[in-house]
């Protein structure tokens, strides 16, 4: 599954002229592979050892390129800081207010409750709506238990 992401991700850019770096296709494979909505840190700092001339300006200007291309989400996260991940199946997030955690929804009801949203925003607005993310906040199984909370 993982490696056809990769090639469709790979033929996208391709498609647009994007010159396919050693650096580049490691990143956009790590995204593919890793669901902890990695900051740019945590990427660089996971990869740092492993391939050659890479950088945190690698990282972040690769990242701005997947973003621009529709292959990668930008989250931001309760803290300021800002997480990324591979949107190449259309999913929604959750995100605990109490520790930052970010989890993927995946619902077959999700394409057209995003198709409705945008469609409901463009009538009241006028706005030519080129995207949407939708993110539920809430607090995580985790942070009840820690907080005692039973619901």
């Amino acid at each position: 599954m993982a490696e056809a992401e990769f090639d469709r991700a790979l033929a996208t850019l391709r498609s647009n002229k994007v010159r396919l770096t050693p650096q580049r296709k490691e990143i956009l494979e790590y995204l593919i592979s890793h669901h902890t909505h990695p900051s740019v840190e945590m990427i660089y700092d996971d990869l740092k050892g492993n391939v050659k001339n890479i950088s945190m300006a690698t990282v972040y200007n690769t990242l701005k390129l997947l973003v621009d291309y529709n292959l990668v989400i930008e989250l931001k996260n309760g803290d300021g800081s800002t997480h990324y991940d591979y949107f190449g199946h259309p999913h929604y997030h959750v995100v605990c207010d109490n520790c930052g955690k970010i989890s993927d929804v995946f619902d077959e009801h999700f394409s057209s409750i995003t198709k409705e949203l945008q469609s409901m925003t463009r009538n009241k607005t006028g706005y030519l709506v080129t995207g949407s993310t939708i993110e539920v906040h809430g607090l995580c199984p985790d942070c009840q238990r820690k907080l005692h909370l039973n619901r």
